[in-house]
């Protein structure tokens, strides 16, 4: 029955089509001001689709993003969604030092409360950047505030994992006051299998993005969480010159399938934001 099925948790990462991993060796930092920005319009219609749907979602957004478009902070704040920090700009943590991201942390929460007048207890990291050699993230996270951290693949992947890191919800040794709640995945056999969204949700059929989740509420009867990027609904975004076939892959697969991939998704389980579904019920205002 509808009113028993598990409520998994619906995630938007609010940063520009520029912005990406992906692009990196192909657009610089230093030009983004001088890009066409469509992460304004790109949100508003994520938000739109959310209003459609009656679904409040958890906004990981960059502090460069919030600083140029404060409207889409007060909007998602307005409209019932939670606010929650994806960093400043960008940066995945592997490349920042403690001190470094220290600053960086600080700067976007105070940005995002300054600006939505709400607390901010989550945290994501720019490509799920945070493993076993920066651990000591988790800590700084815990330190200055933060309440939980999305911000671990527990698999392997080319770009970021931690393969031996819990599938689920845990609180890690190094950072007991802060709740981790990874990236979901399905077993199959001795491997994990992405089923938490992204570009897996353009690359797959619609019906085994579908089954993977269900798989995770009624065999783990575990809540599941998605992801996905406003740029993810925009398939007119620009195209620079000289991306390699793999990163093209990677980043306009099937973008015009993924609104009405979402709208399925939307109808098809129970969401809501993720500090509703994974915090403890004192800690959520």
């Amino acid at each position: 029955m509808q009113a028993t099925r598990p409520v998994n948790a619906m995630t938007v990462d609010v940063e520009d089509w520029f912005q990406v991993s992906a692009l990196t060796p192909w657009v610089r930092r230093e030009d983004w001001e001088t890009l066409p920005r469509r992460v304004g319009a790109n949100t508003h219609r994520v938000l739109d689709l959310f209003a459609g749907a009656g679904v409040r979602a958890t906004f990981f957004t960059l502090g460069w993003v919030a600083e140029r478009h404060p409207e889409l902070v007060r909007r998602i704040v307005a409209e019932g969604h939670e606010l929650a920090s994806h960093g400043w700009q960008h940066v995945r943590v592997i490349h920042q030092s403690p001190e470094e991201f220290r600053a960086d942390v600080i700067r976007t929460k105070a940005l995002l409360e300054d600006l939505g007048g709400v607390p901010v207890r989550g945290y994501r990291a720019a490509s799920y950047s945070i493993g076993a050699r920066n651990l000591w993230a988790l800590e700084i996270l815990a330190e200055t505030g933060h309440v939980y951290s999305s911000s671990i693949f527990p698999g392997s992947h080319d770009l970021y994992g931690m393969p031996g890191a819990p599938r689920f919800r845990f609180r890690p040794d190094n950072a007991p006051a802060l709740l981790e709640v990874p990236i979901t995945t399905v077993e199959l056999g001795t491997r994990r299998l992405p089923a938490a969204g992204g570009g897996f949700f353009r690359l797959f059929p619609y019906a085994l993005s579908r089954a993977l989740l269900r798989r995770v509420n009624r065999e783990d009867r575990e809540s599941g969480l998605f992801y996905f990027h406003p740029w993810e609904i925009d398939p007119a975004q620009p195209r620079p010159a000289g991306v390699s076939g793999r990163a093209r892959l990677r980043h306009y697969l099937n973008l015009g399938r993924t609104e009405s991939r979402l709208r399925r998704l939307l109808a098809d389980f129970s969401w809501d934001r993720m500090d509703r579904v994974f915090l403890e019920p004192e800690s959520v205002a």
